[in-house]
């Protein structure tokens, strides 16, 4: 198998291992991550009924409007804060914080952050 073959299958096991301990309630929603090499969103899930309760992305124009670039940590704080505000003007304010595959590190850590300081509780 190639090099690139054993990452990917090392990614899906690690995304199945969080996945797992990780469920969403209608009590405690999951939100999820989503990080690309240009852009970060987030996603607040209610997984009894597979509804996306809100959501939050670089790609939006009223955050990415203020940002210099949708690629840095800044860019993940500003979408860490404005999925906190409208999870809770949505009525959410406790979640369960799914990483996915990605290390919580950088990017994921900063967007966690600065969901907790806006008011999130996970």
């Amino acid at each position: 198998m190639s090099q690139q073959g054993i990452i990917n299958k090392q990614r899906v096991r690690r995304a199945f291992r969080v996945r797992n301990k990780v469920r969403g309630t209608a009590d405690r929603p999951r939100l999820t991550i989503f990080r690309s090499s240009l852009h970060i969103s987030a996603q607040v899930i209610n997984d009894e009924t597979g509804e996306t309760l809100v959501a939050a992305s670089t790609q939006q124009k009223n955050i990415s409007g203020s940002l210099k670039s949708t690629s840095t940590v800044d860019a993940a704080k500003a979408v860490g804060k404005a999925i906190a505000e409208r999870a809770l003007a949505a009525g959410v304010s406790k979640v369960a914080f799914d990483r996915g595959h990605y290390r919580y590190h950088g990017k994921v850590a900063a967007l966690a952050q600065s969901a907790r300081e806006a008011g999130l509780n996970f």
